[in-house]
């Protein structure tokens, strides 16, 4: 019923994207968060823009920029022997560029809600811009960090759109759970797509639970039961 195949190979996609995407966000977030700047919204602008783009929009730029006629898709193909777009690596990094404001702003958030106070303190203390990130700001920012893992996990393991465009529907290394269902529900499989569909439902729902139940956390911790 369920297809095992495209499960697990939407779990390495999204492994894959957040092994890529994850540091280069939170050094993005961390800027971003002690910016003083009149181009700061335009920066978290553009970062947010997959959030308002149809999926079908970022594809099709994504896959003409990956394609075998553009730059990229030449020299990926030249280095590799094989098309960026249409291959498990173009999905990745599709991935990555789409998934941006999930893992972006949850640490951006967590970062800005770090008292200024803190951050004199530290310099006080001697500490240089990396020890105070690695002693300070992660230690009090890892909700917001693990937010933005669990958000971009799972919306890896359901985005459709960006995935078709780019990646097409190649079995074993294209085809992710959401296109599977697709295809079963496109030949009246019901019970398949009824049953990756309930699967899809359970992570989205405990994404949110978790997402909101970290968010959550500072209002709640301490107060009497």
């Amino acid at each position: 019923m369920i297809d095992w195949a495209a499960v697990v190979l939407s779990v390495e996609l999204a492994l894959a994207t957040l092994a890529v995407l994850i540091p280069l966000a939170l050094l993005t977030a961390r800027r971003l968060a002690q910016m003083r700047s009149r181009a700061k919204p335009w920066i978290e602008g553009l970062l947010a823009l997959p959030l308002v783009l149809p999926p079908t929009v970022i594809g099709y730029y994504l896959l003409v920029a990956m394609g075998a006629g553009s730059p990229l898709g030449r020299w990926f193909e030249a280095l590799s022997g094989h098309t960026l777009a249409f291959s498990f690596p173009g999905l990745v990094a599709a991935s990555v560029l789409f998934n941006v404001p999930f893992a972006v702003q949850p640490m951006q958030r967590a970062f800005e809600a770090i008292p200024l106070e803190i951050h004199e303190a530290a310099r006080c203390c001697g500490l240089g811009a990396g020890r105070a990130l690695w002693r300070i700001e992660l230690p009090l920012a890892w909700p917001g960090i693990l937010s933005a893992l669990v958000m971009t996990f799972a919306h890896t393991l359901g985005e459709f759109g960006v995935v078709l465009m780019v990646g097409g529907n190649i079995a074993g290394e294209t085809r992710t759970v959401s296109i599977s269902i697709y295809d079963s529900a496109q030949s009246f499989d019901h019970a398949a797509a009824g049953a990756m569909s309930l699967l899809l439902l359970a992570v989205s729902l405990v994404t949110i639970a978790v997402s909101y139940g970290l968010g959550g956390r500072p209002s709640w911790r301490g107060r009497a039961p």
